[in-house]
């Protein structure tokens, strides 16, 4: 018999009986569709956990500091540990970094009209830069020509010292500033202060400097949209080299607020950073090259730190869903196997007349696997596409907002979900025929055509 015509006999056998192969097959493509699902629900859990780590930082960035314990204080004995040019060099040569971005920061005070506000510019460099996603302007490159960055919220903590009760936090209406008007920074803020408050022996109030605004981060002012807000919507950020220019000019030879000195209060010879940035070539790499740079005594932090940490319940979550839709599929595995036993008794008679007519015992066998393979293969195909409906209205009725308290879909079905879903279907079905397939071999020809 061949192996054509052995399909054929098995299809046909299964159409003779059609309520009971609608029925076994029912059963797979509830097994099959419980799996998916489940298993779908902690994939995207998963996912969305990602997601929520991405929009405050890349996953394939490292965040580099100096421990407490290892900054520059004078009562402490221990030799004071720096990140400067020297060191970003050393996580360069790093295998698998692609990059590394130094941050320094400094304090300014940013005024328009009769607004004001206490900031922080962070300077940093373009691997950095380019993680930032604008609503509108520029990713200032000038190395040489200061340009700032605003976060979306920045605006709210503009205020009139006149009117200290109008502030956004007092009256939640937001300060007349327009980014793209003419913005003046001082960044002598410890004068500043003086001139203000120091009485008869005030100094003269610094310079003030016109900076232009090159971009504005993307997203709202309002904290109701999850969308409105990322990991730079409170920050100001410029170019880290425009930045040294400018505190070089505006301090010449004295020492920059924030730098360490020497023990004389003279400036150091060279620039130290407050922190750096390490940039990763893959996700799986990231761990590995945080551990590097933590044995050499700096802090190391990354988002795949904390995702790695949950990982482990987010795959007992798969674990516990996977597995109760695993009950569902070896129940319908027992629906095969009940069927085919079925099969066997009402065609013994069949069975005997193909083992007298010499057929090879393996196509007997093979004739039933195929048979079972079939019931799961429909009830896998089905299975799955009942899974992508049951998905869509998961999906649909915005789950994710309830259980994770995140936008998005929380069930998430990937390619290779479905085709080992399927396969995974034939394979329980076959094996679920096996045994019975086994017994039709067994079968004495004789007793078979005394059957009635």
């Amino acid at each position: 018999m061949k192996l054509l015509d052995l399909l054929k006999l098995s299809i046909s056998n299964l159409k003779r009986r059609k309520l009971r192969t609608v029925l076994t097959v029912l059963g797979v493509l509830i097994g099959t569709a419980s799996v998916v699902t489940m298993l779908s629900l902690g994939i995207g859990l998963d996912e969305l956990n990602r997601e929520s780590m991405a929009k405050y930082g890349s996953l394939k960035a490292i965040d580099v500091t100096v421990p407490f314990n290892r900054q520059n204080d004078p009562s402490k004995k221990s030799e004071p540990l720096y990140i400067k040019d020297d060191t970003l060099d050393i996580f360069a040569n790093i295998a698998h970094v692609d990059g590394v971005s130094p941050v320094l920061t400094t304090s300014v005070i940013i005024m328009q009209g009769p607004y004001m506000q206490n900031a922080q510019i962070t300077g940093v460099g373009e691997d950095y830069m380019k993680e930032i996603e604008l609503a509108s302007g520029h990713l200032p490159t000038d190395k040489k020509t200061l340009e700032l960055i605003y976060g979306n919220f920045v605006i709210k903590d503009f205020y009139n010292p006149k009117k200290p009760n109008e502030s956004y936090y007092e009256s939640n209406k937001l300060a007349n500033v327009d980014y793209y008007k003419p913005m003046f920074v001082i960044f002598d803020t410890e004068t500043y202060e003086k001139s203000i408050f120091g009485g008869e022996n005030a100094p003269k109030p610094p310079k003030k400097y016109i900076i232009d605004t090159a971009g504005v981060v993307k997203g709202g002012t309002t904290m109701d949209d999850y969308n409105n807000y990322n990991n730079y919507s409170f920050g100001i950020y410029c170019n880290i080299d425009a930045l040294k220019v400018m505190l070089k000019k505006i301090y010449k030879h004295k020492a920059i607020p924030g730098q360490p000195t020497t023990k004389k209060g003279k400036p150091l010879k060279y620039l130290v950073y407050d922190s750096a940035k390490v940039y990763v070539d893959d996700m799986k790499n990231v761990i590995t090259v945080q551990k590097q740079i933590s044995d050499m005594g700096y802090q190391a932090e990354s988002q795949m730190q904390w995702i790695e940490q949950n990982k482990a319940s987010t795959n007992m979550i798969q674990m516990v869903l996977g597995g109760i839709g695993a009950v569902s599929l070896f129940v319908a595995s027992i629906g095969i196997a009940n069927t085919m036993m079925m099969s066997i008794y009402e065609r013994t008679k069949e069975i005997g007349i193909m083992k007298v007519l010499g057929c090879d015992m393996n196509r007997i066998r093979d004739m039933f696997l195929i048979e079972s393979g079939a019931i799961g293969l429909i009830g896998g195909v089905t299975g799955v596409i009942f899974s992508f409906i049951v998905s869509m209205i998961i999906n649909a009725l915005g789950v994710a907002s309830v259980v994770a308290e995140v936008d998005g879909n929380i069930s998430r079905i990937p390619p290779w979900l479905v085709i080992s879903a399927i396969i995974f279907a034939i394979v329980i079905g076959m094996v679920a025929g096996f045994f019975p397939s086994l017994r039709a071999m067994k079968l004495s020809p004789l007793t078979a055509l005394r059957n009635d």
